[in-house]
């Protein structure tokens, strides 16, 4: 599968440009003003090793799946284990470590598109997947959809590393969240509800403050309220350069880089990964994520760049 030749596009518009790859529908680099936004490596080639999800698109389900096991319709589905005794973000050889048809259809919009065959790491049903890219200064924006054969959990999740520009780490990034609640996880850090948690002290983000007002790092499931039209998340780096994040996923998984490694030191950069509910296909009380021949599965995350004060 690896043996593939990676394909690559640029992406321009105004003051800002993207890179793209077929190996995992990766973002490998997002710019601007030349400044990078996001983690990357130069080589293509390196994400073939990374165990980070540097700038890819994670799924079929991302985050964990208990057990790498769930049952539907009377029938159990066993997944790659990739985790201990669970699944993250749908197997070893899931959506991230695939190859897909990469094709730039203007200056500044791209097209991925990828066929996953019934029992692909365990999940059942044939499934297209079709994501759209479009750069449109100052927003990069990613279309996602997906066009099942049969009954499947499908949730999946954008992994850029943000850095706005940092060489120093993002622990001093002011971080805002649309969020007064977020899930309770086990010492595995798999969600298992029933209950999500309000936000309070070191884990409360509804006001802006220094991601290392967190303490230890996150790695957490925040829910989002419902107003589509604010931001879900906001990101400001001390030199003036703010990230803006709209999402119709009802909440994100919120990541500060704590196991990053070797380029890349711990909490270089921030994940914030809009997706459904981890673990939904096991936990009745969440949202499902079962998608359907009638009702296939969507999802657009837009990202916008403005300047200002810290």
């Amino acid at each position: 599968m690896t043996g593939q030749v990676i394909q690559q596009v640029t992406l321009e518009s105004g003051e800002m440009r993207a890179c793209l790859l077929s190996y995992g529908a990766i973002t490998q680099g997002w710019w601007y003003k030349g400044i990078p936004m996001i983690l990357g490596y130069d080589d293509p080639m390196d994400y073939l090793s990374d165990r980070n999800y540097l700038g890819a698109i994670v799924g079929r389900v991302a985050n964990r799946i208990a057990g790498a096991s769930f049952a539907l319709d009377k029938a159990l589905f066993a997944l790659d284990a990739n985790e201990g005794r669970n699944t993250l973000h749908g197997g070893r050889l899931a959506l991230s470590h695939q190859h897909w048809t990469l094709a730039q259809v203007a200056e500044n919009e791209a097209v991925l598109c990828l066929n996953s065959p019934d029992g692909d790491c365990g999940f059942p049903g044939q499934v297209q997947f079709e994501l759209r890219i479009t750069l449109e200064y100052p927003r990069l924006t990613y279309s996602i959809t997906a066009q099942t054969d049969r009954p499947t959990p499908i949730s999946i999740a954008q992994h850029n590393y943000y850095s706005l520009g940092s060489t120093t780490g993002v622990s001093d990034h002011l971080l805002k969240l649309a969020s007064d609640r977020y899930l309770d996880t086990n010492d595995q850090g798999t969600a298992y509800g029933p209950v999500s948690k309000s936000v309070g002290g070191s884990m409360d983000f509804c006001s802006a403050k220094p991601i290392k007002e967190a303490g230890a790092d996150l790695d957490h499931f925040f829910v989002f309220g419902t107003d589509a039209k604010q931001p879900a998340a906001e990101v400001t780096a001390p030199n003036g350069l703010k990230l803006k994040l709209w999402s119709d996923q009802p909440g994100a998984q919120i990541y500060t880089g704590g196991g990053l490694s070797d380029p890349f030191a711990p909490r270089a950069g921030l994940c914030i990964e809009p997706s459904g509910y981890p673990n939904a296909p096991n936990v009745a009380a969440f949202p499902s994520i079962l998608c359907t021949p009638e009702r296939p599965y969507r999802q657009t995350l837009t990202l916008e760049i403005t300047e200002g004060a810290a």
